[in-house]
């Protein structure tokens, strides 16, 4: 069973609401049913910033024992050429605890308004274990609206499917974040909906999120 790709909100490629050239972005959220860790930071190579390297690295535990198989470690460092402000594309390599070692090549599209960033990325993989070619659709979305110089509301989303072979199911979820950021500090709601394998085994997940962009 292919594990996940990304995490929680960000995570990929995490939308940071920032126009830094360089941001790391913590994340956290815990629920009655799992846990979710992840780390995401972007820094640009070149002084043109044509080339940027993002690393990406989480932990999910699900809580009881008879979801222990689902527990998961991943790090992807990715290599970004950007041929445009909204446009990039670049391999990576990802390595999972349950799923072994991947080679990728992604694609990214970014639509940046003021209060709006919607982020999709196809991706192509190669798995070490299986040697199956396998396909991702990632699309995340970030709406903000500030009520001051210090306070906003925040409405995130984050949606996977995995495709082994480009026809087998085997990994999609989705992932609704609602929360206020306070002086630099957002927190809130959310929920996770996961989907497995071809005949998908579904978990519902509700919590509290914490996300600090630093």
């Amino acid at each position: 069973m292919k594990k996940i790709v990304i995490v929680s909100s960000f995570l990929t490629f995490g939308l940071s609401g920032s126009s830094q050239a360089q941001f790391t972005q913590l994340d956290l959220f815990s629920g009655i049913d799992k846990t979710n860790f992840s780390i995401y930071s972007s820094y640009a190579i070149h002084e043109s910033k044509t080339f940027s390297i993002g690393s990406l690295a989480f932990f999910q535990k699900f809580h009881g024992s008879n979801n222990n198989n689902l527990d998961e470690l991943g790090v992807q460092p990715t290599l970004f050429w950007d041929l445009h402000e909204n446009i990039s594309f670049g391999p990576s390599i990802y390595y999972n605890s349950n799923a072994g070692y991947s080679n990728r090549l992604s694609a990214k599209f970014t639509i940046k308004r003021s209060q709006l960033i919607i982020v999709f990325a196809p991706t192509l993989g190669l798995s070490s274990n299986t040697h199956n070619i396998y396909a991702e659709a990632f699309t995340q979305f970030q709406l903000n609206k500030p009520i001051n110089g210090k306070i906003s509301i925040w409405f995130n989303g984050q949606f996977l499917t995995v495709w082994d072979m480009f026809t087998i199911h085997t990994r999609s979820f989705q992932q609704v974040r609602l929360g206020i950021s306070l002086f630099g500090h957002q927190f809130g709601l959310g929920l996770d909906l996961d989907q497995y394998g071809p005949h998908p085994l579904q978990k519902i997940s509700i919590g509290l999120y914490y996300r600090k962009t630093i």
